[in-house]
């Protein structure tokens, strides 16, 4: 039995910038709103803590570094709504600026998680977005300061307007090459995983927003990036200026964008402003 409730999904939202997203979503969207997390407990934690204030959010289990734990959802969607509503790419990791770990290393498990898996639930959760959708990817700020640290040829390839998805992959899978090597830098690219995780999550947005305006021109979809902000979550620091709720104001903007709105398409926020790329 198909319910066509509407349904928003937010990736990695058992805690920070997630769970406010969610949080502010069961405020304010008329439809189911879901928490995933790849823990189970956790996950169901997290809906009792918004449960205690009332809310409603429901639970599904997801890893977006698991191939078929991205179809299983994907088809756990499709049988139970028949399409998604609302879908945002929150989940992500990082590590600290003091940690010892080998950038190789990190770009390995950065790139995992920040594009790769974010790029997998793209192939499999936009084609069922409904008519009228939105999706966010969340991004950062440091995509535009690793941008501006890029190579001029490498900030000319991602500033295309015709860059494909095959080359944007092959870009990020040359960095990790690199990286491993030892050899990024007198590559071009900047000496930071993250930032070059999310250069590819906000070209990845621009690509996939240019897509659906050409092949769903009248499903009025909204694709976008956005920078939350500084936010003080496990994955930063006590010492950012803004809390989860505060991360969670332009993500939510974006997703809750009035039905027939046209714009933003396929660009970088931040502060519910678009940024220059």
């Amino acid at each position: 039995h198909v319910n066509f409730y509407r349904v928003a999904v937010v990736t990695g939202s058992n805690k920070g910038i997630g769970l406010a997203i969610v949080q502010a979503l069961c405020k304010q969207f008329d439809g189911d709103v879901y928490i995933t997390s790849r823990d189970v407990g956790r996950g169901e934690e997290a809906v009792k803590t918004l449960n205690s204030e009332g809310l409603k959010p429901k639970f599904h289990q997801l890893d977006i570094n698991d191939l078929n734990s991205i179809k299983n959802v994907a088809a756990y969607f499709k049988g139970k709504y028949g399409g998604v509503d609302i879908l945002i790419n929150n989940a992500g990791t990082a590590f600290k600026a003091s940690d010892p770990t080998p950038l190789g290393v990190q770009a390995e498990v950065i790139l995992t998680t920040n594009f790769f898996g974010t790029r997998d639930m793209s192939t499999h959760f936009l084609p069922m977005i409904r008519a009228g959708g939105r999706v966010v990817n969340i991004s950062s700020m440091l995509s535009v300061t690793g941008l501006k640290q890029c190579s001029p040829e490498l900030q000319q390839r991602f500033r295309s307007e015709d860059i494909t998805e095959d080359e944007l992959v092959a870009l990020m899978r040359k960095f990790l090459d690199d990286a491993k090597k030892g050899e990024h830098k007198q590559h071009g690219w900047p000496d930071m995983a993250y930032s070059v995780s999310k250069i590819g999550v906000t070209v990845l947005s621009m690509i996939h927003a240019r897509r659906l305006s050409k092949e769903r021109p009248n499903d009025r979809i909204l694709l976008n990036a956005c920078c939350p902000g500084w936010v003080r979550t496990d994955l930063t620091s006590p010492d950012a200026p803004k809390s989860p709720d505060e991360g969670a104001i332009t993500p939510v903007y974006l997703a809750l964008l009035p039905p027939g709105a046209k714009e933003p398409q396929g660009k970088f926020l931040s502060d519910k402003e678009v940024q220059p790329w």
